[in-house]
């Protein structure tokens, strides 16, 4: 008992309190779409948002007078249980209307779409009501930027620092601070993301899409979530529209801290970024071969073609997962493309998810680079990340997340296939769980959904889900013995 006692616990209490006063603010902007689409079930929003709140609220009154100094531990611990809790919450609108009664289905829908995956049980998407749509795609957007740094720009505020929440919300190689104090940080990301938003809601009322479905697929596209307010997804709109969402699905899956550059004309510091110069000459590039590779094996035309294939790789490179076609039924093999594909990942710093890009780079130049250390054991060569030298710490933590992410995919799949779920099923739901990605391969593929997923499963899909979302390290930590240690 003596360990836990330096665990600040009133601060951890008092800053979910904090969150779930703001978490229930949000469900409540789903309310005037209720009003508008004149639908029964729009209290459910109302009565949902009240518990939220008001729990939130008493237990931030509660733990008013506690000590505002937070340290490492209770960053992580914070961090988690957000998670956990505003997920748990969360599914109140859906269980209060009926639209899913089962707590286990509501749950995964809940954190499928705070950690952005877009993983969904709902077989009738179009039935639900619209308010609950919105509150949907709201989870997305909430969980795209993270809820985490949205409290950081406010925590101050609170006469609390957010600097540990902020490290272990985003547990990035090297998260790039755009200004030196942090609260100022999360309000300019923020301010992006709003701009970036409501910039792609306009372009898609252009093109004919309903304000409505343009807000939720705006919100859906930034977060790299993938949840539609349609059952088709995004295969039913007009070229156009798929244009313009592939556009803002590369914005998402980009670093942030670029689009801060390009806001300010720096327009060439944008291209001399590595990571952003792999990541678009990557996803382009296996566009083109997997377009190429369509075009031979089928009568499609080169501008679908095209179009298919760049926006199956984008929503898969960037962990968006919205679907245009069902890559399963391409000629070929290309389909192990896609499945390899869930394993890049978006750039640090984005909404995306996955591995990372930079992860990826720094893996392949120090695998290189070990051959001439082979050669000349004696020499000191330094692996290069955008001209500055890597320090060997941040190397190291780089092949231990790969090593740990590799593993526990493994681990997943091994946990799938013992539920009684054929091996594909198993492989596509654990990485495409892990990755954030949404849609798999098999039974759970672009055209099917997760509801045929056993109770252990779909719980076992929404740790990956989380652990993907966090990164690994944020919630593996807190089963290490030394971390509750003094």
């Amino acid at each position: 008992m003596s360990s836990f006692s330096k665990i600040n616990g009133k601060i951890v209490l008092h800053i979910l309190g904090f969150l779930l006063i703001i978490e229930g603010l949000f469900m409540f902007t789903g309310m005037p779409f209720s009003i508008y689409y004149c639908e029964n079930k729009c209290l459910s929003l109302l009565w949902s948002g009240l518990i939220t709140a008001v729990t939130g609220g008493l237990l931030w009154l509660i733990t008013r007078k506690a000590d505002r100094v937070i340290g490492k531990r209770e960053g992580y611990i914070i961090v988690t249980a957000t998670w956990i809790v505003i997920s748990l919450f969360g599914t109140l609108p859906y269980m209060i209307s009926g639209a899913i009664p089962k707590f286990t289905d509501a749950f995964f829908e809940t954190i499928s779409g705070f950690t952005t995956t877009g993983a969904s049980i709902l077989t009738d998407i179009e039935a639900l009501p619209k308010g609950l749509l919105f509150w949907r795609a709201m989870t997305h957007w909430i969980g795209g930027m993270g809820i985490i740094v949205l409290s950081v720009a406010i925590l101050p505020l609170l006469g609390i620092g957010g600097m540990q929440l902020f490290v272990a919300e985003m547990p990035g190689i090297t998260p790039d601070k755009l200004h030196p104090r942090i609260t100022q940080t999360a309000k300019r990301l923020w301010l992006i993301y709003v701009v970036l938003t409501f910039a792609e809601v306009i372009l898609l009322m252009f093109g004919g899409m309903n304000f409505f479905d343009s807000l939720c697929h705006s919100f859906a596209t930034m977060a790299t979530g993938g949840f539609s307010t349609q059952n088709d997804s995004i295969a039913g709109y007009s070229a156009y529209i798929q244009y313009i969402i592939i556009l803002f699905m590369i914005f998402a899956g980009t670093n942030f801290t670029l689009h801060y550059l390009g806001f300010h004309g720096k327009i060439r510091e944008i291209w001399k970024n590595e990571e952003y110069r792999y990541y678009i000459t990557f996803t382009f590039g296996f566009a083109i071969l997997i377009a190429v590779l369509i075009i031979w094996n089928s009568d499609i035309s080169a501008e679908k073609a095209f179009r298919d294939s760049l926006f199956q790789v984008v929503s898969i490179v960037t962990t968006t997962g919205f679907v245009t076609s069902d890559y399963l039924l391409w000629p070929g093999f290309i389909w192990i493309f896609i499945f390899l594909l869930m394993f890049i990942g978006g750039s640090a710093g984005s909404t995306g998810g996955g591995i990372k890009i930079a992860r990826q780079i720094l893996l392949l130049k120090n695998s290189a680079l070990e051959f001439k250390r082979m050669i000349h054991p004696q020499a000191v060569i330094p692996v290069k990340f955008n001209g500055k030298s890597v320090t060997p710490e941040i190397i190291h933590l780089v092949m231990a997340f790969f090593l740990f992410y590799i593993l526990t995919f493994f681990a997943g799949t091994f946990v799938m296939t013992l539920m009684g779920m054929d091996f594909i099923t198993a492989i596509g739901a654990t990485i495409a769980s892990l990755g954030n990605i949404g849609p798999g391969l098999g039974e759970v593929g672009p055209v099917e959904n997760y509801s045929g997923l056993p109770t252990g499963g779909k719980w076992l899909s929404s740790f990956l889900m989380l652990l993907g979302r966090l990164e690994l390290f944020t919630i593996l930590i807190l089963f290490s013995p030394s971390f509750w240690r003094k």
